[in-house]
């Protein structure tokens, strides 16, 4: 059974319909991309995916034993959150907190787990620094750690590459192909659509009109052209 199903779903915001008749499915091990036009609702779609906003019509529905706690997102930073006042390991270690239920301390388990994720993303060096005096690569790797606590399953990015220079860019696209390599289900919203037909398995474009095929199909699309072409192509975040 697919990780997450949406059938002829309508997202938005009180009962305004930003986007509509998306249909995609999400396979164990996938690399969606989400891509389209700034203003066409792939943030909107992204907090429906994880419930935090209810879907206006349509149906998106979590299977193949994924609990929605298990998902593990990364979202667009704030300012007040670049600002934020802890160490590294502190960060990282919130991902558990799902996990702890109604329990006021990490066990020793998730705090081996904090310890591996930050070696994973190679930041042991930092373990100890303070998130705020980080540089916007280091704070990203922080927080995919801090996301990889909260599961084994399935990533959601939202532009992860926002703001960071060319090299650090990526760099943090490679660590994130190599997350889905080692069995990571990726769903990654961006503007960067060379990088999505790149690392991609699979591509949805929301917009006027909604595709979702495999990155060989979106490549031979009418959607994909237009878009590849830089006609369609958008300027960042929604």
């Amino acid at each position: 059974m697919s990780y997450i199903k949406a059938v002829n779903l309508s997202v938005g915001y009180d009962r305004e319909v930003v986007s509509e008749n998306i249909n995609f499915t999400v396979e164990p091990g996938d690399y969606l991309c989400i891509v389209g036009e700034n203003g066409s609702g792939k943030s909107t779609l992204m907090k429906t995916i994880l419930n935090l906003i209810k879907p206006i019509g349509g149906t998106i529905t979590v299977g193949d034993g994924l609990r929605k706690n298990e998902i593990g997102y990364l979202p667009q930073q704030t300012m007040v959150q670049r600002d934020f006042p802890a160490s590294v390991t502190e960060i990282v270690l919130s991902g558990c907190q799902a996990r702890c239920g109604l329990r006021p301390f990490y066990n020793r388990e998730e705090k081996e787990l904090a310890k591996e994720n930050i070696r994973r993303m190679g930041i042991e060096d930092l373990a100890n620094r303070c998130y705020r005096e980080l540089s916007g690569g280091q704070q990203q790797r922080v927080l995919l750690a801090r996301a990889l606590c909260a599961t084994k399953k399935i990533l959601l990015l939202d532009e992860p590459v926002s703001g960071l220079d060319p090299k650090v860019t990526a760099e943090m696209y490679e660590l994130i192909a190599k997350l889905n390599k080692e069995g990571v289900t990726i769903i990654m919203i961006s503007h960067d659509i060379t990088a999505a037909v790149q690392y991609a398995s699979h591509i949805l474009h929301v917009g006027d009109t909604v595709y979702f095929g495999t990155k060989e199909e979106y490549l031979n699309s009418e959607e994909g052209r237009f878009f590849l072409s830089g006609q369609g192509k958008d300027g960042g975040m929604e």
